[in-house]
């Protein structure tokens, strides 16, 4: 039998097989966070019909004689490059801009993902839409992310307040300054104390708090020397309506320069509060907003990246595995050599329709090509058959 007919079925079932790759990706043209694949050729083995000789005294070297025996698939690629952003406004609507995958897992089993629609279930869990749970990484530790809508942020008590701002070296005469603090007692009450600020002499500054809703106000006085940045007494108990709070003072970012008095104290502490909403940042923190005005951070998420990352595999459902050559998974968080996140955006199909359809004009000649060179190794044998006549 002719070797043409061969290497032409060969060359048959290569563009069948890069027709479907350019079908798939197609079909996924609008899916989120697809990853396009490519479809490369090689030659199969040749046939030798004399091997190369060298040069003689009398006689120049020849080369090899060979025919070719057709095609071979050489790889199947997916291709990671980063697509466009698409808006969509909504704040479990992630995507990354940069290196990196979403980890994700169904029980033991762990899967990476670019496409950032995921959802909260009826236990607060951050999932995607196949129920897949979406990983956190704290600590060096993968967890479950969970965003409860009915989470209480307990009470905590004032035990110190912190001082800012600058004390001035010029002063002249008395200088004070009124400042009303939240404090909060042992059983998660709120009291509103009165400070007032003034200068004693140089560097020394006297600080005089108290709760005048009590019946006979208790003042408590403290010093605080801004060259030697020490408070007297160093630890003190304030009185306030219903009990006390014992109390000390820190030292922030304290200057001493100029005349004017810019002095900030901040307490510590806080009433309990209920969340309101959430939010997700830029390096992947998922920050609560509680109804006392407390920020509190609710996780991190996580993202993988490899060594090979056209070495995973695809699972399906927008999910892909690693594999013997993809590397083991780098897991960390947005940023430090990871991507960002793009919160309220998700991330488009790398799939470009333009190439893909001249993709597809290429392989179709190339499979009409390959079905002449069938026809005519048939009509050569069909002449080989008319010789007997």
């Amino acid at each position: 039998m002719l070797r043409s007919m061969y290497s032409g079925i060969s060359g048959m079932k290569n563009f069948q097989t890069k027709l479907d790759v350019i079908g798939n990706n197609i079909a996924n043209v609008n899916t989120y966070g697809f990853k396009k694949g490519r479809v490369t050729f090689k030659d199969t083995m040749n046939q030798t019909i004399s091997g190369a000789s060298t040069a003689q005294n009398n006689r120049g070297g020849k080369n090899p004689m060979q025919v070719g025996l057709g095609s071979t698939l050489a790889t199947v690629d997916t291709i990671h490059t980063q697509s466009s952003l698409q808006t969509t406004g909504r704040s479990l609507d992630l995507a990354i801009s940069g290196d990196g995958y979403f980890v994700v897992k169904q029980g033991n089993a762990q899967f990476y993902t670019r496409a950032g629609n995921f959802y909260l279930d009826e236990q607060g869990t951050l999932v995607n839409g196949d129920g897949y749970k979406i990983q956190s990484y704290n600590n060096g530790v993968l967890q479950d992310i969970k965003v409860d809508v009915n989470s209480i942020l307990p009470a905590r008590q004032t035990t110190s307040i912190t001082i800012d701002g600058n004390f001035p070296t010029e002063v002249s005469g008395n200088t004070e300054q009124l400042q009303q603090l939240k404090v909060v007692d042992g059983d998660g009450v709120e009291h509103t104390v009165e400070m007032k600020l003034t200068n004693i002499s140089g560097n020394v500054w006297e600080m005089t708090l108290q709760d005048r809703s009590l019946s006979s106000p208790q003042p408590q006085v403290v010093r605080f020397d801004t060259s030697s940045k020490t408070f007297t007494p160093a630890n003190f108990t304030l009185a306030v309506e219903g009990g006390s709070v014992p109390l000390t003072f820190n030292s922030g970012n304290v200057t001493t320069t100029g005349s004017n008095l810019n002095a900030l104290f901040s307490p510590d502490g806080s009433t309990q509060g209920s969340i309101e909403s959430f939010s997700i940042g830029q390096m992947g923190e998922i920050s609560g907003v509680f109804s006392n005005g407390k920020v509190e951070q609710l996780g991190t998420i996580a993202l993988a990246k490899f060594s090979n990352s056209s070495g995973l595999s695809k699972v399906g459902n927008n999910l892909f595995q690693d594999s013997v050559n993809s590397g083991t998974a780098n897991i960390g968080t947005p940023g430090d050599g990871f991507g960002t996140i793009a919160s309220g955006a998700l991330e488009m199909s790398n799939v470009d329709l333009s190439e893909e359809f001249t993709e597809m004009i290429t392989a179709q000649r190339g499979f009409q090509a390959n079905t002449r060179i069938i026809t005519t190794s048939d009509e050569i044998l069909q002449e080989l058959v008319n010789l007997k006549r």
